[in-house]
């Protein structure tokens, strides 16, 4: 397992791009959802370093790092984006089984209501 000092590498050397132990980014990075929080979007800019977790049992785990002073102001919504928005997830609220709005997000790994999944469990006891 690697330890704090081999995760440290601020000139990007071993990893490719400077690389900090978990919450140790210098002043002026952020994740994604930092930026979104502070109301910023990355902007089309790459990735500009990396924070590395070690972990016991697989590798380690990365947060991307983009530079606060390259963001950009999140796009704000249209009326067209939001109906569009509102579309897609209606769409998502109907069973495929019973074509019934079930007044919530279907889950994309069962793929159907919870009172279809009950039906076909009860067909297949």
């Amino acid at each position: 397992m690697p330890g704090r000092r081999d995760l440290y590498d601020p000139t990007g050397e071993r990893h490719g791009i400077p690389t900090f132990p978990w919450k140790l980014a210098p002043e002026g990075y952020a994740t994604y959802r930092q930026l979104r929080a502070a109301g910023l979007r990355p902007g089309g800019q790459p990735v500009a370093a990396q924070l590395l977790r070690p972990r016991r049992r697989r590798g380690p785990l990365t947060a991307y790092l983009y530079r606060i002073d390259r963001a950009l102001p999140v796009r704000p919504m249209t009326p067209a984006r939001r109906a569009a928005l509102a579309k897609a997830n209606a769409a998502q609220q109907i069973c495929p089984n019973c074509r019934c709005d079930v007044g919530y997000r279907i889950p994309r790994s069962h793929g159907m209501c919870g009172t279809c999944i009950h039906h076909e469990e009860q067909r297949a006891a």
